[in-house]
């Protein structure tokens, strides 16, 4: 029965010298014996859950895929993806929709993969058949998704929506803006500050007031994709209970003052906003206000993002990043000296929870899943977008130094990265709560 440990292997009790034993891809033993594996110094931690990456394929595989996608994720200490049900062609809105996503994941996976469900105009009837084929919960949007086969949904046929998902303990996922506040972009679109000023933050917070409204009255789990400002995560937290919220590495690390003219890299919506939202954003993650951290994965090729052109009003509106989420975020943490164990929660634990996963993935306990990403704290990554395992090197992350260095990544028990390169296959498609 093989083993490992370090003295700072993190469980939800902290991070401390322990031992892990595994058998047929799973923990049964956690002590303080000898390990066959000892990493020393270095940190052991679950690997991570991304809750939130656009695999795009099929469809629109030359943006991304599930081959490159989950060398991604294995190379930067994700174990576990849970795509979206947009930008693929057809979107997930469907069981054959869903079928068609296997049939392009299967044999390309080289990390876990569970699925969500989308919401659009019409697919209501649609819910209980894809909640029974096992996607994690559904997603909509309040706004235009920016891509025709995945059309908003109103309020009503929203509200019927989540009384059927609460009726099947799964979660609504929201892209919240209120469309009434998107502005046109006008001035030199070049400009960073005219793409910012068409997505106002109070747009964004009054969206999200009408999700904890929805929450409140439905009783169902709403979960506010991407909370970019202070307003949106104050409204977070002012809602009830079963209203919950996320953010990015991208709004955690960057600000609009960093964004150069023609930055078309750095534009998603809703947008990278100014310093002060980002500071509130750390904030509101320290307090529980917002519950985690995935890196909304949306990638585009170059001409896409009008990489030349540089117009924001041109740009597809989506960062690549599955690969640096754990050292974007830990470069953050590492500044504002927060624990571990924190950083295990945002990445691991509540992604994993939330797509209804957490009992086999999101932490080091017993019975769960033998996945592991071994981190060096000291280590440290010079960005270059073309040594990434993405499918586009496009990145706002260029030139960065990025704190930590992935040494290891572990899945079911076996080693999916090490040293720079990927063991590929081992993936397997998951169902919520399986």
């Amino acid at each position: 029965m093989p083993s490992l440990g370090s003295r700072f292997v993190v469980t939800p009790e902290g991070a401390r010298p322990l031992t892990i034993r595994y058998e047929a891809g799973a923990i049964v033993e956690i002590s303080e014996k000898a390990p066959d594996h000892d990493y020393g110094d270095l940190v052991v931690m679950p690997g991570l859950v991304d809750s939130h990456v656009h695999v795009n394929e099929p469809g629109r595989t030359e943006w991304e895929g599930f081959a490159t996608a989950t060398r991604a994720a294995a190379a930067g200490g994700t174990t576990t993806v849970v795509d979206m049900p947009l930008n693929s062609i057809p979107p997930t809105t469907t069981v054959a929709a869903l079928e068609a996503k296997k049939r392009a994941a299967n044999g390309n996976l080289n990390v876990d993969v569970a699925f969500w469900g989308g919401l659009i105009p019409g697919s209501l009837d649609d819910i209980d058949p894809l909640v029974d084929e096992g996607v994690c919960g559904f997603k909509s949007f309040m706004v235009d998704s920016g891509v025709p086969e995945f059309p908003p949904v109103g309020s009503d046929e929203l509200l019927r929506g989540l009384a059927r998902m609460k009726t099947r303990g799964v979660p609504s996922l929201l892209h919240a803006e209120d469309p009434a506040s998107l502005l046109p972009i006008t001035g030199d679109p070049t400009r960073y500050e005219s793409y910012l000023a068409s997505r106002p933050s109070t747009g964004e917070a009054a969206a999200v007031l009408r999700a904890g409204e929805m929450a409140g009255k439905t009783g169902a789990r709403v979960h506010v994709l991407h909370v970019s400002s202070a307003d949106a995560a104050a409204a977070v937290a002012a809602g009830p209970e079963n209203l919950s919220g996320e953010t990015c590495p991208h709004y955690l690390i960057f600000c609009s003052e960093d964004v150069p003219p023609g930055g078309t890299p750095f534009k998603c919506a809703p947008p990278i906003r100014d310093s002060e939202h980002r500071a509130a954003l750390w904030e509101s993650l320290q307090a529980g206000h917002l519950a985690m951290v995935v890196s909304d994965h949306s990638p585009a090729p170059a001409d896409t993002k009008a990489v030349e052109s540089g117009s924001f009003a041109d740009a597809w509106g989506g960062v690549g990043s599955l690969q640096l989420r754990l050292q974007a975020t830990l470069t953050g943490v590492l500044q504002r000296q927060i624990d571990l164990a924190d950083l295990v929660r945002w990445l691991a634990l509540e992604p994993a929870r939330l797509a209804g996963l957490d009992g086999r993935k999101g932490s080091i306990e017993v019975g769960k899943d033998a996945d592991f990403v071994v981190l060096d704290p000291d280590g440290a990554l010079e960005v270059r977008g073309t040594d990434l395992e993405h499918r586009h090197p496009v990145t706002p992350y260029e030139g960065m130094t990025l704190r930590g260095a992935i040494v290891e990544t572990i899945l079911g028990g076996r080693t999916v990265y090490s040293d720079g390169r990927i063991r590929p296959g081992l993936g397997r498609m998951l169902r919520r709560g399986h």
